[in-house]
């Protein structure tokens, strides 16, 4: 396994956070405890990803007499386009 380096800035929650799991002996170093804290971060996103793909192709399996209606496009997206209009309105 290759190694980069490279120096990276933390906020002090993450650094404190990085610095516990290190005193509690969870990593041997804060390089570890990131480096080990991101793979897991990854983990959980490939597994939230595959769930949502398996999710997807069983929905799209079903017979089309058994879809349920949602309406239209703009019914779909109307909260979000209020919520962008309202944020351009603020600035």
């Amino acid at each position: 396994m290759s190694v980069q380096k490279q120096t990276v800035s933390f906020t002090d929650t993450a650094y404190t956070f990085a610095k516990e799991l290190v005193e509690t002996g969870e990593y041997p170093n804060m390089s570890a405890a990131v480096s080990g804290e991101l793979a897991k971060a990854k983990a959980e996103r490939t597994q939230e990803r595959a769930v949502l793909e398996a999710e997807l192709e069983r929905r799209l399996s079903l017979p089309l007499d058994q879809w349920e209606p949602v309406g239209t496009a703009s019914d779909i997206t109307v909260s979000a386009r209020a919520h962008l209009a309202a944020m351009t309105n603020k600035s």
